[in-house]
Formats: C-alpha cells, structure tokens, sequence
C-alpha cells in the first residue's frame, strides 16, 4: 500500500541523513526478508504435506460425517418397525394342564371333574385402538427428515460462523503483524533520534512508540489465542466419524484450513431482502422452515394421542375356549368330556378418575406442543427481524468505512508523516495516526465478517424444506384427519 512504501521510504531517508548508518535499514530489511522467506518455505511445504480445505468442503465433510445424522436414521428406521408391528392383535394365549385332580390319590379317573384341560383365548385391543396407534407412530416417523434436513442447514451455519471467527482472527494477525515491524522501525528512529539529540524527538516519544508495541504483542496474542480456539472448535466438527473412532485414527492431521480468503456468501432466499419486511411476509416462508414443520407433526402425533385415549372409554373384548379330556372310571364306565367358551368384555364404568383424566392430559400434551410451535415461531420472526435490520445497519457501515473512513486515516497518517519528516510535527501523532489506521482496518474487517454471519444466520432462518420433506409433512396430516 501506498502509505506503507510512504513509511518505509521515509525511514530510509531519515536514518540516512540523521544518523548516517545505513547497516541498521539494511539488518532491518534483511531480517524482514528471511521471516517473509521462512513463511512461504513453510507454507508451501504444508500445502505439499496435506489437503487444503475450503469452507464449503468443510461444511460437506461435517455433514458426512455427523454421528447424529446417522443416529436420526435409526431412530427413523425404529419408529417405523414399531408403527408396523403396534397394529397387530395381541397373541392369543394357549393353557394345558390337568384340573381338578383328588388330592388323595392324584388319580386321573377317580373323580368325574378330574380333566386333562386345553385352553385358548384371545384379547382384542379397545375400539379402533390398534389403527390410530399405528397412524400415530407413522405419523412420529415422518418428522425425521425433516429434522435431518434442519440439523444440515444448523451444521452449515455452525461451520461458517466457525469458520468466519477463525478467518477474522488470521486476518486480524496479518494485519497487527504487518503494522508491528513499521512500529519497530519508528521506535528505532525515535530511540536513535534521541539518543543523538536530533529533531525534536523527545525521551517520552521513546517510551510510547515501546509501550505501544507491547500493546501489539498483547493483542497480537490475544487474536492467536482466539484463533487457535476457533479452529479447534472447526476440528470438533471435522475430525470425528465412525471410521476415526473405531481405527482410532486422528484424521484432523490430513488437511489444512484455507483461512486466507474471505468466502462468498449471499442470500439463498428469493423472499428476502435488507429492508425491513412484514409478518404477512416472513411467516408463510418460516411455517416452510424444517424445524417448524417437525413441530407441526409432533403437533399431529399428540392429536392423535387424544384420539387413542379416547378409545378407553370402549370396552375391551376377548374370547375363550377350552377342552377338557376325562378319563374312564375304574369300573370302566365312559365319561363324556367337556367344551367351554366364553366371551368376556370390561364395563368402563367409573371413567372420572381414569378414562376422563387420561383424555385431559393427551389434550394438554398436544397444546403444549401447539404452543411450543407458536414460540418456536415468534422466535425466530423476531431474529430473522433483528438480523435484517442488522445486515442494513451493516452495509451502512461497511460503505460509510470504505468510501470515508479508511481514505481519510490513511491521508491522516500521510499528513501527520510529512510533518514530522519535515521536524514540523510531534513524533506521538505519527504513532496516534498509525495506530487508528490499524484499529479502522481492523474494525472494517470486523463489519464485513459480521455482515457475512448474518447473511449466514439470515439463511438459516429462512431455510425452506425439501420436496420430499413437504411430503412427508402433507402424508402425517393425511394420517391425522384420517378415522
């Protein structure tokens, strides 16, 4: 940049006409120059030794490789065995065994009732029980996709605002790094100019060119750490799948983070813009959203609970038969033997402490549900609102930095340089100016990475569900309104 060449062209000129050595620009340069060769000489051999991930494939990767995705399919899978097998009758029941026998003789023909006994009997579930039971756990099955479909739009964002943090961070590097080596060099010149008494380079000029140094170590610090954190928080989601878990293997080690460039990110959704937009509006595009159509159909799976409770107000049916073997008597006389059946049937006669309080709490289970969709969806209106008139704010900002802000700084340090080179200003509004250009830098850095999360979280919440998902959805509201 231009005021960069200005400064580093200056301290050339001031060290050669002040103090006439030359050697220390030139040990000041060479320095500079192995640092910057050492960093390529590294940062080509890891690009050689691993793969360089962009945030798109880190989003694929974490995708793939989300143990919970992979626990959503079973439970799926589950729920639809069970919604198969609760609509089949019970099994009936079978007894053999020998009844009335005298306890005397244990004999088989002594007494006329004494029988050899075979049974069979069957229980048949309350009313239409077993059919709304099934729809309900069909119904309960079909809200998975629809849950796997909003986990994958919440990996996406996760990642990026992950991924965006950690960019900030190297970026926020680069720059007090870049600035770091000009504030070296001034606090040479300063340090130089005093000790010869030249210009009017005075002894606190000195130590406020050293203390802010130490002000860019402190901060230099702090971005490494937050930086380090960030991408560790990146590998959580990166570095573990099945594979890795059962091999044990650390697969974090076989690529590397493409944080040098700031990723492209827009608005996916064609409904949404940066003013400020009505209910009438958002709302039809977030009743579409994932999460909230999973809400809906457990909405559907407690309707259905209502209407199974219900059913125990019907008595419950069953039916038995039984076959009883006698034995000839001693005297060899024929007994006839036996044949029973029964039908049997429970009378849900007291229901106030029982039936009637198990239909109160299925209605009041499903209104919790009911009302838990209509927070879920006040929730995220109220963000996705914020989050628009944030990114409005946002675009102000980023527009106001690049147009003004930032050319006026740099004309601030130019001026505030000229002066000083020509002993005509005060050393401290060199640094002053440097300092703001590096904190306008740093803070026109900060707006385009937030207006690129909000884009992010904006996306999220208007993630629309998929054709297959809507179908899904339509089929357990078919199954509700069914008999």
């Amino acid at each position: 940049m231009r005021s960069e060449a200005h400064i580093q062209q200056w301290l050339g000129a001031k060290m050669i006409y002040q103090l006439k050595t030359p050697l220390m620009v030139g040990a000041s340069l060479v320095r500079g120059h192995l640092y910057i060769f050492t960093i390529l000489l590294f940062v080509a051999f890891s690009a050689k030794a691993s793969e360089l991930l962009s945030l798109a494939d880190a989003i694929e990767r974490a995708q793939q490789e989300d143990p919970w995705l992979t626990a959503n399919q079973f439970t799926e899978r589950a729920m639809r065995a069970k919604s198969i097998a609760s609509g089949s009758q019970a099994d009936p029941k079978l007894a053999l065994g020998y009844a009335n026998l005298p306890l005397d003789s244990w004999h088989v023909n002594q007494q006329d009732m004494t029988q050899v006994k075979l049974s069979v009997s069957q229980q048949f579930a309350r009313g239409d029980s077993l059919a709304i039971k099934q729809a309900q756990l069909k119904t309960a099955a079909k809200q998975y996709q629809l849950l796997r479909e909003d986990r994958i739009a919440e990996l996406k964002k996760a990642l990026t605002l992950l991924w965006l943090d950690a960019y900030l961070s190297r970026q926020s590097i680069y720059l007090i790094e870049q600035d770091r080596t000009l504030f070296e060099q001034l606090a040479e010149v300063a340090s130089a100019s005093y000790s010869h008494a030249l210009g009017q380079t005075q002894q606190q000029d000195v130590i406020h060119a050293q203390l802010e140094i130490l002000q860019l170590e402190d901060r230099l610090l702090t971005h490494k750490q937050n930086l380090n954190e960030g991408i560790s928080a990146l590998h959580q989601w990166l570095d573990v799948s099945s594979e890795s878990i059962n091999d044990t293997k650390v697969s974090g080690q076989q690529y590397e983070l493409n944080l040098a460039q700031l990723p492209e990110i827009s608005l996916t959704s064609a409904g949404i813009s940066k003013q400020a937009v009505s209910a009438q509006q958002i709302m039809p595009m977030l009743l579409k959203h994932p999460a909230v159509m999973a809400i809906d159909i457990h909405y559907q799976t407690r309707r259905q609970g209502i209407k199974l409770a219900r059913q125990s107000y019907k008595p419950q049916w069953g039916v038995s038969a039984s076959y009883g073997y006698r034995a000839d008597r001693p005297e060899g006389g024929r007994r006839s033997d036996l044949f029973s059946v029964a039908v049997t049937f429970d009378l849900p006669l007291f229901t106030e402490h029982k039936q009637d309080q198990q239909v109160i709490a299925a209605v009041a289970e499903a209104e919790v549900v009911k009302s838990q969709k209509l927070l879920t969806l006040k929730q995220m209106f109220s963000q996705l609102k914020v989050e628009l008139s944030r990114l409005a704010q946002l675009t102000a900002r980023r527009f106001l930095y690049s147009e003004q802000l930032l050319p006026q700084t740099k004309q601030q340090v130019e001026a505030s340089l000229a002066s000083y080179t020509h002993d005509d200003g005060d050393f401290s509004q060199v640094v002053k100016a440097r300092i703001s250009l590096l904190d306008a830098r740093i803070s026109a850095l900060k707006i385009n990475v937030e207006k690129l999360k909000t884009i992010t979280r904006i996306n999220y919440l208007s993630t629309q569900a998929s054709a297959k998902a809507e179908r899904e959805w339509s089929q357990a509201r078919r199954l509700n309104h069914a008999k």
